[in-house]
């Protein structure tokens, strides 16, 4: 089952599971529909593959199912200019 990641691993782009702008490869690497398009050229920087729209899963089978709350940040060359300051600990995001 895909994890739904809540975030750009580039820009920390907050991607809540109904997002129509979460973009996945194969290993579930995630990154917004604008750091796809200017940065990577719809290529993962992590592993070469595609990246496509991420589904969305039925608000229904949230509750059952629910996201990952984990934050995931990658190191790469093309995202530096574009990372926000570390966030501080803090409550879930709303749509958690």
């Amino acid at each position: 089952m895909l994890e739904l990641r809540p975030n750009c691993e580039c820009c920390d782009r907050d991607l809540p599971p109904d997002s129509d702008q979460a973009r996945i490869c194969t290993f579930e690497c995630t990154f917004c529909a604008d750091c796809v398009e200017s940065r990577f050229s719809g290529v993962c920087p992590n592993c070469g593959g595609d990246l496509s729209a991420r589904p969305i899963r039925p608000a229904a089978a949230l509750h059952r199912f629910p996201a990952s709350l984990k934050r995931v940040y990658k190191a790469h060359t093309a995202c530096a200019a574009v990372r926000p300051p570390p966030r501080p600990e803090g409550p879930s995001p709303s749509w958690a």
